[in-house]
C-alpha cells in the first residue's frame, strides 16, 4: 500500500506464496489463475514453482466463434432467419464476452419493440450497436444532407470494392450514429489476415484510397469549393497508415528499411536530455517527401475508380437516399449490373504527382 500500508491485497498474495512454497506436503491441489493484464502481475508469483506455466488464450477463431454462440443462445427463442455461423462471420476478433453480450443486446432489443423471439434483424443492429454506437432517432432530417452522407458512403463502398486486395464490403448505412457518425460503410475483413496481423503493402495502399474515397466522391458531384469536414477522420487515418508505412514498415525504397522514431516532447529540455531524433534532416525530409508521395497517388487512384464508375456512384446514391441502407448482396447486384472491374493489381508509382491535385491556385480576385 501507499506509505508503507499494508492492504487486504497483499495479505491475500503474501498466503498464496506461502501454500505455494512447498513446505507442507502436497496435497494434490493444482491452482489456476487467469488475468488479461499478465504484464502489470509482480514478479514473485510469476517464479518457478509458482505461477510459471502459462496458457494463452487467444481470440476464437469462426469455428470458436460459432460454439460460443451457441453456448448464449440457449435458452433464448431465436426465429428461424438466425443464422449463428453468418453472426460468427460478422463479428471477427470477438471475444466469448463479447458475444455474449451480443446476444443479451439483440434479447433486449426485441423485447423493447414487443417480439417474444429474436430475429436476425435485432442481432444485426446488435453489432452494429456494439461497433459503433447507437442510431440516432429520426435520421438525416434535411435531403440535401442526407444526399452528401450518400455521395460520401457510395464514394467508399465503389472503391472498396475495386482497389485490389482489399476487404468485401459488407454493408453500407447512412443512418447517423451516437459516435458523431452520419454514415458508415461495414467492410468484413479476412479472418487470416485479422489474427496473424500481416497486411500487404498492396493492402495498405488500397486502404489509403479507401479513406480517401468518400472526400472524393464529394468533390466529384459538388465540386472542390464544396467538399466539407465530414472526412476529417478519413484523413486523419490517412496520413497515420502512411507515415506508418514509412516510418516504422519499411514501405520506402527512398527512405529505406529502417524505423525513425518519433522526437518526444520538444524544444530545450528533450535536447539537454538527448531526446531528439537520430536520423538527420535528409532523412526527415524524405519522410516527409513519400508521406506525400503515397497520399497523392491514393488520391488520384481514388479519383480515377469513382469517375470511371460515376454511373455507379449515381444508382447506389439513390439506394441508400430510398433505403437508408445497403446489404452486401445487393451491392454485388449492382456491381455485376455495371459490369464494374477491379483496378489494375500494382503498387503506386515514384512520382508525386503534386501537380495533379487541386485547389492549386488561390481563387481569382476582383
Amino acid at each position: 500500500g501507499q506509505g508503507g500500508g499494508n492492504d487486504e491485497r497483499e495479505q491475500t498474495i503474501n498466503q498464496i506464496l506461502v501454500e505455494m512454497d512447498g513446505f507442507d506436503g502436497n496435497p494434490g491441489i493444482i491452482t489456476i489463475a487467469a488475468t488479461n493484464r499478465i504484464d502489470i502481475l509482480d514478479s514473485a508469483l510469476l517464479r518457478p514453482g509458482r505461477f510459471d506455466r502459462k496458457v494463452t488464450v487467444d481470440l476464437p477463431d469462426f469455428k470458436g466463434r460459432t460454439s460460443i454462440l451457441g453456448v448464449h443462445s440457449k435458452g433464448k427463442p431465436l426465429e428461424p432467419d438466425v443464422d449463428l455461423e453468418a453472426i460468427s462471420r460478422r463479428t471477427p476478433g470477438y471475444s466469448g464476452a463479447q458475444l455474449e453480450n451480443l446476444m443479451n443486446e439483440a434479447a433486449i432489443t426485441a423485447a423493447r419493440k414487443g417480439k417474444s423471439t429474436i430475429g436476425w434483424e435485432q442481432i444485426d443492429g446488435a453489432v452494429d450497436r456494439l461497433m459503433v454506437g447507437l442510431e440516432k432517432e429520426g435520421g438525416n432530417q434535411l435531403p440535401r444532407m442526407k444526399e452528401l452522407v450518400a455521395y460520401h458512403e457510395a464514394g467508399h463502398a465503389i472503391v472498396g470494392a475495386l482497389v485490389p486486395d482489399y476487404d468485401q464490403v459488407q454493408k453500407i448505412t447512412i443512418i447517423p450514429r451516437s459516435n458523431g457518425a452520419g454514415g458508415l460503410t461495414f467492410f468484413a475483413p479476412q479472418e487470416s489476415r485479422l489474427e496473424s496481423g500481416m497486411y500487404s503493402r498492396q493492402y495498405l495502399e488500397s486502404q489509403l484510397a479507401v479513406a480517401l474515397g468518400g472526400r472524393l466522391a464529394e468533390e466529384i458531384i459538388y465540386g472542390e469549393n464544396m467538399v466539407t469536414t465530414g472526412a476529417s477522420n478519413d484523413i486523419q487515418q490517412v496520413a497515420n497508415i502512411a507515415k506508418r508505412m514509412v516510418k516504422e514498415w519499411g514501405m520506402s525504397d527512398k527512405v529505406g528499411r529502417v524505423v525513425v522514431q518519433d522526437q518526444q516532447g520538444g524544444g530545450y529540455m528533450a535536447m539537454m536530455q538527448g531526446r531528439g531524433s537520430n536520423w538527420g534532416e535528409d532523412i526527415q525530409d524524405s519522410i516527409g517527401s513519400e508521406v506525400e508521395r503515397l497520399v497523392n497517388n491514393s488520391y488520384l487512384l481514388a479519383k480515377k475508380v469513382l469517375t470511371q464508375n460515376k454511373d455507379l456512384l449515381e444508382e447506389l446514391k439513390e439506394m441508400l437516399c430510398d433505403t437508408e441502407v445497403v446489404s452486401a448482396e445487393e451491392f454485388q447486384m449492382l456491381l455485376v449490373k455495371y459490369g464494374a472491374k477491379t483496378v489494375g493489381y500494382e503498387v503506386i508509382g515514384e512520382e508525386r504527382n503534386r501537380d495533379k491535385l487541386p485547389f492549386q491556385e488561390l481563387p481569382q480576385t476582383a
